[in-house]
Order: C-alpha cells, then sequence, then structure tokens
C-alpha cells in the first residue's frame, strides 16, 4: 500500500481535497444539508474549483507525494 500514508500532510491535503469534490458533488444546495453544503462551497473557493478538478488535485497530491518519496530513495 504505497499510496495510503496517514502521516503524510500532503496525503491528508489530497484526501481534504478529494472528500470537498466529492461532497460539492453529492450535497444539495437546499433542504436540510444545505449547511453543510454552504461551509463544502467555502471549502471549495465558493465556486473557483469545479468538483471534477478539486478530485483530480487530491489524486495528483498523493501521487507527487509518493513519487517524490521514491525520487529521493534513488533507483533499487
Amino acid at each position: 500500500m504505497r499510496y495510503f500514508r496517514p502521516n503524510s500532510l500532503t496525503w491528508w491535503a489530497g484526501c481534504l481535497a478529494m472528500l470537498t469534490g466529492i461532497a460539492s458533488l453529492a450535497l444539495p444546495a437546499t433542504g436540510p444539508l444545505s449547511e453543510i453544503s454552504r461551509l463544502v462551497a467555502l471549502l471549495a473557493g465558493s465556486g473557483d474549483a469545479s468538483p471534477a478538478g478539486l478530485v483530480f488535485l487530491g489524486l495528483g497530491l498523493i501521487g507527487l507525494r509518493d513519487r517524490v518519496e521514491r525520487g529521493f530513495r534513488g533507483p533499487r
């Protein structure tokens, strides 16, 4: 499990970006969950970032962190 690194800040930033993108897709703008939807919109930058962009950003951060770690170790 190379990509599962809960001790890494980059891993958590990637997870937060992915969860924000998924939540902005799934949560309705009105109804009983509207306050949570507003919080997710604030985390997403109030509409500046698309949900797909946030998901891809999160996946990219997780992959980039793994690649940088392997680069510093050198060839094996």
